[in-house]
């Protein structure tokens, strides 16, 4: 179990150890200045996407830099002491979803990314799994509001929606794969590039709305557990 905030919390939903949450938190404003690096990197890593895309589709283009934006803005705002839900809902999910999407398709299509200088390959994919790790600090913070939760997997489905089935204006506004026509490149068990890809963006958004449901139920367990210790103890005096 960990030890959150006075909150014993099982480790599928708090895996960090205590220490490492706590050292993480102390230097947030760090975390923050690394996270506003990825994004202002990851923008420019899109810019030739965002040449071949409409401008109405442009905020569900960059997915990892604006999740990274979201964590630095749930950070800093924890920092200040004006937490947000709804920016601790969306940097939870989007954290968690691109950091094992990234890695899921440079791992599934190692081969067609081969043209990528092998230390910008690592770059990405350890960079990106390290979102994972970051976004397992926001529950010491966040309380996981139902509504903030339901915004932001509205926002993420929605994404999910124009990246793969149904871009509403112009193609789909997935990350580009690496292939002129994805949906033509067969990968593994009958998927294409594409089908592979999308099946990995669904996976990855379920699991953080998931988790971070179980969180909210898993802090309302333990709160109940505190205050009937609490009655144990003051009706032992």
């Amino acid at each position: 179990m960990a030890e959150s905030h006075g909150e014993s919390l099982p480790r599928y939903v708090a895996p960090l150890p205590d220490r490492l949450e706590a050292f993480a938190l102390r230097y947030a404003w760090a975390i923050v200045a690394i996270n506003v690096g990825g994004t202002a990197f990851g923008f420019y890593y899109y810019a030739g996407q965002f040449a071949g895309t409409p401008v109405l589709m442009w905020p569900w283009v960059p997915d990892s830099p604006l999740a990274t934006l979201f964590m630095a803005a749930s950070l800093a705002l924890y920092k200040l002491g004006r937490p947000s839900e709804l920016l601790n809902a969306l940097a939870f999910i989007g954290n968690i979803k691109l950091g094992l999407w990234t890695p899921y398709t440079l791992f599934v299509l190692r081969d067609h990314y081969a043209y990528l200088d092998p230390a910008m390959y690592q770059f990405l994919f350890w960079s990106h799994l390290a979102m994972v790790v970051q976004a397992f600090l926001i529950h010491r913070y966040a309380r996981f509001s139902i509504p903030a939760v339901a915004a932001a997997l509205a926002w993420y489905t929605f994404d999910l929606t124009v990246d793969y089935f149904v871009p509403i204006v112009g193609g789909p506004h997935h990350t580009r794969l690496p292939a002129a026509n994805p949906e033509a490149v067969d990968i593994v068990l009958g998927a294409t590039m594409f089908s592979a890809a999308a099946a990995g963006a669904v996976v990855f958004t379920i699991l953080p709305t998931f988790l971070m449901l179980a969180t909210r139920v898993e802090k309302e367990r333990a709160a109940r557990r505190a205050l009937e210790d609490g009655s144990r103890s003051a009706g032992e005096r």
